[in-house]
């Protein structure tokens, strides 16, 4: 009796799984496109396929789905793309490469996943789960930029000069996600194609911010 009571207790565990997943990937791609208030209950579940109940049970409102879907929306994307296991031996300089690269790869995908646009909707117009992204999860990633920028910098920078250097890193990166656009009309379509590929702009940042931070002078 106990391991049909086991059996029957894990088959439930697993369909309670597999409904909280149905409903992260359906409303992923709706909340993508229309935002956290332009998305109804009805309509998720119906994308779905399951009971309109399921919400409450799983997540208890829409606000928490949808602070859900964007964390889940954040770790796969980490998950494609995570950062290089790097080991005691690898320089600052490889480091940065390294970290500028994942980082254009989890952004500029050629046909961009409702992940990477829920994730730039969010930063674009912050609800209350940005709070929560930005502790989670973009803090961690912050912070060991600034390690890697602060330790390329001559000198001893001070913790807010080697913030801003560190934020001026990640802004090249988000310039060709939020206005990949414009920068293709800005530039010949040969160059856009030979020169703005993940490689050549991860090269370029690169490049760009280690003679920065070398010719580095505090002002303190």
């Amino acid at each position: 009796m106990a391991k049909a009571t086991s059996r029957g207790t894990s088959a439930l565990s697993h369909r309670s799984a597999e409904t909280r997943c149905k409903l992260l990937e359906a409303a992923g791609p709706i909340f993508a496109e229309k935002g956290l208030n332009g998305v109804t209950v009805r309509e998720i579940c119906g994308r779905a396929g399951v009971n309109i109940a399921a919400i409450h049970y799983h997540f208890g409102d829409k606000e928490r789905l949808y602070i859900a879907t964007v964390r889940y929306a954040r770790e796969r994307r980490a998950e494609q793309y995570p950062f290089p296991d790097w080991d005691a031996a690898v320089s600052e300089a490889e480091r940065l490469h390294g970290f500028v690269e994942t980082i254009l790869r989890r952004m500029l995908e050629p046909d961009v996943p409702w992940q990477t646009r829920l994730l730039m909707r969010e930063v674009l117009r912050p609800t209350e789960a940005c709070r929560e992204l930005v502790e989670d999860y973009f803090r961690p990633d912050f912070e060991r930029l600034v390690e890697i920028v602060r330790a390329l910098m001559p000198g001893r920078p001070s913790a807010r000069e080697a913030r801003q250097a560190a934020l001026s890193v990640m802004g090249q990166c988000l310039l060709y996600r939020i206005a990949g656009e414009i920068v293709r009309q800005l530039v010949s379509e040969d160059e856009y194609e030979e020169a703005y590929t993940v490689e050549s702009l991860t090269d370029h940042i690169c490049r760009f911010s280690l003679a920065a931070c070398r010719a580095w002078e505090s002002a303190q």
